[in-house]
């Protein structure tokens, strides 16, 4: 039998970068758990392969113990480590393939370290590459020449995460897809490059599986995806059907949080939200620094988008779901004055929760390719693109009072502020 390992490998975020902010956040988790992209691979994996995972962050990844083939899944902050590990892997005799974002927009970069690249989705070419392996013929790339058919795929092999927590490591949940690609054209999201443009949904079967299999391990469901509340969107008629199903049941659905917007949440009904609440979701993932309010609340010259900022975290507030609540900071009109007048909003609406990063310009999105052209940009140290660092010139500020900002957020919204583990076991825990 062949063995395949799978890889993901580390990389460092806002406390790994800045260790001082250990001693100013309260929290019980420095980071979460992999992305899917592992445990959908391995679930399609056929059974003549021998699956191996391993988790750079958590272990050792076996270095000594070369399998016939390596596959390495990352994202842009863990690029540079995927590639160090795919060089070492290689040296040892295993062949490597390498997949996921960061790959996918930067195949040349990637496919010198490594034997394969996989672009975009790897469902659809994966029996192939595995074939390839096995008879020592990869090719240096592979792309699908269609999306990966949803209704098709077998639910993710969690369970390969999940046997790797340990005290140090043990999420309360772990994420599941709702959909894949994005019709939103955002600077900042490379979504659209990786997964295209036309979203394409799970059945609601397959979402209920993939949350089931997550309560019979003990963990909570994350839907992160923040276009689910996207007015007449696939998405949104997704989640919908599983609010249905679970308050016809009369049960919870089994989720920590979902992602949303502060566009979406003054949208919604008032009837919605009671449907949010009767089927158990009691936390807002709430992303900043995309969309139009939020872009314009912290400015100091949109009053506003100030208002409807207060308006929509008061909305939350009232209609009894958490809005944890991410602050980005390093848009073009975000100047000086822009940390003070975030941490002055979040103690107007008495914010509990938040978690704050800098803008960071990803390889694959418009920003990245904007800021390139303008001579922008610091360096391409990838493992630098990580949202705690700053990486590029800053419109109406320096690079330095920019990082000196992100640090002081942190710090003075968290020091007046209550344990985190006082807010209960349900309520998502911040990760580092």
């Amino acid at each position: 039998m062949r063995r395949l390992r799978f890889v993901y490998p580390r990389f460092r975020r806002h406390a790994d970068v800045h260790p001082e902010l250990r001693d100013a956040v309260p929290c019980n988790e420095y980071f979460g758990p992999p992305s899917l992209g592992i445990a959908c691979l391995a679930a399609i994996t056929p059974g003549e392969w021998e699956i191996e995972f391993r988790d750079d962050r958590v272990e050792d990844v076996g270095l000594d113990d070369p399998p016939d083939l390596v596959a390495i899944s990352c994202f842009t902050p863990a690029g540079v480590r995927g590639m160090q590990l795919a060089d070492a892997f290689r040296a040892a005799g295993a062949q490597v393939v390498m997949g996921g974002v960061f790959p996918t927009t930067r195949p040349d970069e990637a496919g010198a370290h490594c034997d394969a690249v996989v672009i975009g989705e790897g469902e659809a070419v994966w029996p192939e590459v595995l074939r390839d392996a096995a008879a020592g013929t990869l090719r240096p790339r592979y792309r699908a020449s269609t999306s990966a058919a949803l209704d098709a795929l077998p639910l993710p092999r969690i369970d390969l995460y999940v046997a790797k927590e340990n005290d140090r490591y043990r999420p309360d949940d772990y994420p599941v897809q709702l959909s894949r690609g994005c019709m939103l054209t955002r600077s900042a999201c490379a979504i659209p490059a990786s997964m295209g443009r036309r979203i394409r949904c799970y059945d609601g079967d397959h979402v209920r599986g993939q949350i089931a299999q997550l309560e019979r391990h003990g963990k909570l469901a994350s839907l992160t995806e923040d276009t689910s509340f996207f007015p007449g969107s696939p998405q949104q008629r997704a989640f919908s059907d599983l609010l249905d199903v679970a308050i016809a049941r009369g049960v919870e659905v089994g989720v920590s949080y979902v992602g949303i917007s502060m566009p979406m949440i003054l949208a919604q009904s008032p009837q919605f939200f009671a449907r949010l609440r009767a089927g158990g979701v009691r936390m807002f993932y709430l992303v900043g620094g995309f969309d139009p309010i939020t872009r314009g609340a912290f400015t100091g010259r949109d009053p506003k988008n100030r208002r409807r900022a207060v308006d929509a975290l008061r909305r939350c507030h009232d209609e009894g779901i958490e809005p944890y609540t991410s602050f980005l900071v390093g848009n073009e009109d975000d100047d000086e004055g822009t940390f003070d007048r975030m941490l002055e909003l979040a103690d107007e609406v008495a914010l509990a929760k938040a978690e704050f990063a800098i803008r960071t310009p990803y390889p694959g999105t418009p920003d990245f390719e904007a800021l390139f052209r303008a001579g922008r940009l610091l360096h391409t140290d990838w493992s630098r693109y990580n949202d705690a660092d700053v990486v590029f010139r800053p419109a109406k500020m320096s690079p330095e009072r920019l990082l000196e900002g992100y640090l002081q957020l942190w710090r003075d919204f968290y020091r007046p502020r209550q344990s985190l583990a006082s807010l209960g076991h349900r309520e998502r825990t911040i990760q580092f």
